[in-house]
């Protein structure tokens, strides 16, 4: 590294912690270049690249197959997603030749502000993150009620936050932090008891040379303009296929993995590494994104569908308004929005994978870890009417949730209530099935309940126990019957 190069400063952010030892690069930000689409805004329309068809998912193996290996994913219900790389440094800012911090608006920072790929990778000379600690950061996630992680191996800015010897774009070969975070928290997972799981950006690679994206969509066109000249089969052949056989070799079982953005994979590449996972690792679930309808399960992005799907299916979604760490964004969702939703999600017979952004430094901002806590607070009192429920049996119900477990002589009904009566009576509408006993979670009281001619009706007491979402196990005698 080149010393002379640079000009360190301290530099602090209103609304967000302080940035340390700045560096101004010797590059300048043009108007294109900062000319940020309208796409990064929050609440904008789902990625183009990440639309996927309607139809069944292809299966390579017998469904009873696919069922064993899906069983632990289909109990956990909720994870946690960890988006971490070098946009994380200066929470997705970038010093610009003045020394004052360009907005890069989301981790894509390097494609939204056309940052060339030789002053990007300087960023690797000061990332750090000392404060790093994988046992703590399973410890937030376990505290929650997570059951499951998936970490960025590698996102679209092409480094791997791995050891990585397909490609010495890496962690270990690049940073004066020279550990193997993918390596520690694959241990601090195995020895707390959660899955490990692992991002990887397929088609998107902007440290690569061969890796088009719809005529320039989402491509490294600032270093290397002409897409003619780009072919997807060399990328895929020199870096992707080699890094994904060291994940699924290198790091013990890999419970996930979790595609992004295969926008100019074919259906034979896909088929290729689908088999190569399993071949690896039988066990490891891969998701919808590798490619041509491939994959266990389909992921709903930034939103809950209305009914689910009929395939196995997962809504991952950040916890604020980014993805990667974004210097001054506090802005989190309350814990009740995020008690409820994980409820709607489980009602619906998905799981939940949400996202927490670390620091430059390894620390997982002080406002996720709390919101999670409280979750997990919930989760405490809760978690039996969401680890290893089904989908609900009724089409709508006006003052909550359901979700459900399905045994030999009857059923468990969990009634997720929301909004609680104010005249005590809970009517669970249209509902035939000889009522065995109906509880709430909260203290292990029995309430009464009756069989009318509108379903079952259970007499609450006055005042919720939980405010977020209180919960009544109703047990029923044989098949579910609901009108």
């Amino acid at each position: 590294m080149d010393k002379s190069f640079f000009s360190s400063s301290w530099l602090g952010c209103a609304g967000g912690p302080a940035v340390s030892h700045i560096f101004h690069f010797g590059w300048r930000a043009g108007a294109a270049g900062l000319a940020l689409s309208c796409a990064v805004a929050a609440g904008a329309a789902p990625d183009p690249g990440n639309i996927h068809s309607e139809e069944p998912l292809l299966k390579t193996d017998p469904p009873q197959v696919e069922t064993q290996r899906l069983a632990w994913w289909e109990d956990a219900r909720f994870g946690m997603f960890i988006h971490w790389g070098l946009y994380s440094q200066w929470g997705c800012h970038y010093p610009g030749p003045d020394g004052k911090l360009l907005d890069g608006h989301s981790e894509h920072m390097m494609q939204h502000l056309k940052i060339p790929l030789a002053q990007y990778a300087k960023i690797a000379d000061v990332f750090n993150p000392v404060k790093f600690d994988a046992n703590e950061w399973v410890t937030i996630a376990k505290n929650a009620g997570m059951k499951y992680i998936v970490i960025t191996a590698k996102h679209h800015d092409g480094f791997a936050m791995f050891d990585s010897q397909a490609s010495d774009y890496n962690i270990v070969a690049r940073t004066p932090f020279k550990r193997d975070p993918v390596k520690e928290l694959a241990e601090a997972c195995r020895q707390q008891g959660l899955k490990f799981g692992v991002y990887y950006s397929l088609g998107r690679d902007w440290q690569d040379p061969d890796v088009p994206t719809r005529n320039g969509y989402r491509s490294n066109t600032w270093d290397y303009p002409d897409e003619k000249k780009k072919a997807f089969a060399r990328y895929f052949e020199r870096k992707a296929k080699p890094q994904i056989r060291e994940l699924l070799t290198h790091y013990g079982p890999i419970a996930v993995l979790w595609f992004d953005t295969p926008e100019e994979i074919n259906k034979e590449e896909s088929l290729e590494l689908f088999k190569m996972v399993r071949e690896l690792q039988p066990d490891c679930i891969v998701n919808q994104r590798v490619g041509n309808r491939y994959g266990d399960y389909r992921v709903a992005e930034q939103q809950i569908p209305d009914a689910g799907y009929s395939d196995p299916w997962e809504t991952c979604m950040t916890l604020n308004g980014h993805w990667g760490y974004y210097l001054g964004d506090t802005d989190y969702k309350p814990t009740e929005q995020l008690v409820r939703r994980l409820i709607d999600i489980a009602s619906k017979g998905g799981n939940f994978l949400l996202n927490v952004g670390p620091t430059g430094e390894g620390v997982i901002p002080a406002g996720s870890v709390e919101r999670l806590g409280e979750v997990g607070r919930w989760l405490k009192v809760n978690g039996e009417a969401i680890y290893g429920t089904t989908a609900s049996p009724f089409k709508k119900l006006a003052w909550g949730r359901c979700t459900t477990k399905v045994t030999a002589d009857g059923a468990t009904l969990y009634l997720h209530v929301f909004d609680w009566p104010t005249d005590g009576r809970l009517l669970v509408p249209g509902l035939k099935n000889e009522v065995v006993s109906a509880t709430l979670l909260a203290d292990g009281k029995n309430l009464s309940s009756a069989n009318d001619k509108g379903g079952v009706v259970i007499t609450l007491p006055a005042a919720a126990p939980d405010k977020i979402s209180s919960t009544v196990m109703l047990k029923v005698k044989g098949s579910l019957q609901i009108e």
